[in-house]
């Protein structure tokens, strides 16, 4: 139905597109998980997809203001294929992860999520987190804005790569700053920005 003053555009372009195309029409906030682990290649990928160096220099994939790269991207792993339960620090330098803590850090980031126990059903936990002052140190009082940007690109990339892969995944921010930086044992100045779980899911996505 056509109303007044409306210009309508062609329906989305697809051809070109790729699985891009297909993830912006299979991506959902997903709440509810199976249970099955993550392979190590799937969460290899989220990661790449969040903060992965894709050119020289160091480059990511997603876009920084002055390229200073105020990320942090954390695993919090509690069924992962060939990965043993507990929080890691993501390296895009090398595309590898250096474990932090032992042990499953699911339910602690759950409750630190004011008590949203459904998260601990997930495979893993993608924790971004943000230390702003490397970006402020270039751009002053614009630094917040221009961190939250590229967290926001972060994520997104994130979850479309989730939604290509099929998985269930969703954006948490209802959280204590201080619970979640203990359970992840960030470095000091590091600031919790987004939790997201993600894993095979058990039934539709809303």
């Amino acid at each position: 139905m056509e109303r007044e003053g409306v210009f309508y555009l062609p329906e989305p372009v697809r051809e070109g597109l790729g699985g891009l195309a297909e993830a912006f029409f299979a991506r959902r906030s997903g709440r509810s998980f199976s249970g099955e682990p993550l392979s190590l290649a799937e969460a290899g990928t989220l990661l790449f997809a969040a903060q992965g160096v894709n050119r020289v220099r160091g480059f990511r994939t997603a876009p920084s203001a002055g390229a200073l790269y105020p990320l942090e991207v954390y695993l919090a792993a509690g069924r992962v294929e060939e990965l043993s339960a507990g929080v890691y620090h993501y390296e895009p330098l090398g595309h590898g992860l250096s474990r932090i803590t032992e042990g499953d850090a699911r339910a602690a980031l759950a409750a630190a999520a004011l008590g949203q126990r459904w998260m601990a059903k997930a495979s893993a936990i993608l924790g971004v987190c943000a230390v702003y002052e490397r970006c402020r140190v270039k751009y002053g009082r614009r630094s917040t804005r221009y961190t939250d940007f590229e967290a926001g690109c972060a994520g997104q990339n994130a979850a479309l790569a989730a939604a290509n892969l099929g998985l269930s995944m969703t954006v948490v921010g209802a959280f204590s700053d201080e619970d979640v930086a203990s359970v992840l044992n960030c470095a000091p100045g590091t600031t919790p920005l987004a939790l997201m779980p993600v894993g095979p899911g058990k039934d539709e996505q809303a």
